[in-house]
């Protein structure tokens, strides 16, 4: 799939520049930077879902309640 994204001259040379730089392609620089974003987003989506879990059901036991669930005292 190609997909068209328009950047003003500023923009476009910085981009370029920045490519040259990291010693890959502009394609490949907007395609990590797309993917990364989505990764993020996908991973932040995942905390927040378990953080709303874990509020709802929350089972928590202090060190010594462990410790004592684990007979090592």
């Amino acid at each position: 799939m190609t997909i068209s994204i328009r950047f003003n001259d500023e923009e476009a040379q910085l981009i370029k520049q920045y490519a040259k730089h990291k010693k890959i392609t502009v394609s490949q620089m907007m395609r990590n930077s797309i993917l990364a974003e989505l990764e993020d987003e996908y991973d932040l989506d995942a905390y927040q879902q378990a953080m709303r879990s874990y509020k709802e059901q929350s089972v928590t036991h202090s060190h010594d309640e462990v410790k004592k669930l684990l007979d090592l005292e």
